[in-house]
């Protein structure tokens, strides 16, 4: 393996950086009210909506860079260990008072917000999942692919089992657009934690992106070259993990960008995780400003008329993307 000085490594996430603002420039000049630079108050609001598809897009992006390299699997994505199905069936919770009054709690739930519900229902998800998938401190794969699986069901019948119980009663109707995946409106402090949570496991990530290279070997292969593989899966999973739910905590569940993402960042660099967790970042975040740009010119009158969530397009252009990967290994193999 090859090793980097640290002067090439700054020097590709500067670029990758570089790539993403230009991108995020053009975005912000296209809007519901036409293409072109936009006055003070709508630059604020397409500011923070920029910013915020970018966020949660490269975290979506980078996990599932982390995610294929650790369980061994092209398909995997950033949803597959429950954190998607955790968050929203957490999000919804939050919006059913009748439970919240009937266990009596609701006095202290009312001062928590939606995200933190949702991220904390993904973490629980997650840990749930490695808890089940592991033995003696040692993750396999397969397991925590079938144990993800399981609770990803489990949630999601959960899920139903209370909308159907509880659509009817006052306080729980009406759509919830959270559910669908899109950029929503949150507060400054929680996209500072969002950041925060999601830059600090980047960083460690990036620092073990060398030792991710052995993970696509057999783990006594990577044993031999002195990588403790049980350890850097568990470590990696987890902050891969932890930017999953911070994301989907401030967006919703957005599927297919930890999918398409890893797969177009190998076809420009190839599979060195140390040049190709940077390059899928930025285009994870090029995806979803881009999505969300869309969505904004789509809105306007004499188009849609309504304003899609990115969650809905990033689905249209995942579909046959995952069916074309499909495809692909079936043919291989």
């Amino acid at each position: 393996m090859n090793r980097w000085s640290g002067a090439r490594l700054l020097l590709t996430i500067c670029f990758c950086a570089a790539a993403a603002v230009a991108v995020g420039l053009l975005c912000e000049s296209v809007g519901s009210t036409g293409i072109g630079w936009p006055g003070a108050l709508q630059a604020r609001f397409r500011l923070e909506s920029v910013m915020d598809s970018a966020l949660v897009g490269a975290a979506l992006a980078a996990a599932g860079v982390v995610y294929q390299a650790v369980l061994r699997n092209p398909l995997a994505d950033p949803y597959l260990l429950g954190v998607s199905s955790g968050a929203s069936l957490a999000a919804y919770l939050w919006r059913l008072p009748a439970i919240a009054l009937a266990i009596g709690w609701w006095g202290a739930l009312a001062a928590v917000s939606q995200q933190t519900f949702a991220f904390a229902g993904a973490m629980i998800a997650v840990s749930i999942v490695l808890a089940l998938g592991g033995r003696r401190g040692r993750l396999e794969p397969v397991t925590v692919l079938l144990v993800g699986v399981i609770v990803n069901a489990v949630n999601g019948s959960i899920f139903l089992l209370l909308n159907a119980l509880m659509r009817d009663l006052p306080g729980t109707g009406g759509p919830i657009t959270f559910l669908l995946g899109g950029i929503q409106v949150i507060t400054r402090a929680q996209r500072i934690t969002a950041l925060v949570l999601i830059g600090i496991s980047w960083l460690d990530l990036m620092r073990m992106s060398g030792q991710l290279n052995a993970a696509a070997l057999d783990d006594g292969e990577a044993e031999a070259l002195g990588v403790n593989i049980h350890r850097v899966r568990m470590i990696c999973l987890c902050e891969a993990s932890i930017m999953t739910a911070a994301a989907v905590a401030i967006s919703g569940p957005i599927g297919f960008v930890g999918l398409i993402c890893p797969h177009l960042g190998r076809l420009l660099v190839g599979f060195d995780q140390r040049r190709l967790l940077p390059t899928a970042t930025a285009l994870g975040a090029i995806l979803l400003m881009l999505a969300d740009a869309a969505s904004r010119f789509l809105a306007a009158e004499n188009r849609l008329g309504t304003q899609l969530q990115v969650g809905v397009l990033t689905g249209l252009l995942g579909g046959p993307f995952f069916l074309w990967l499909l495809f692909e290994s079936r043919r291989k193999r």
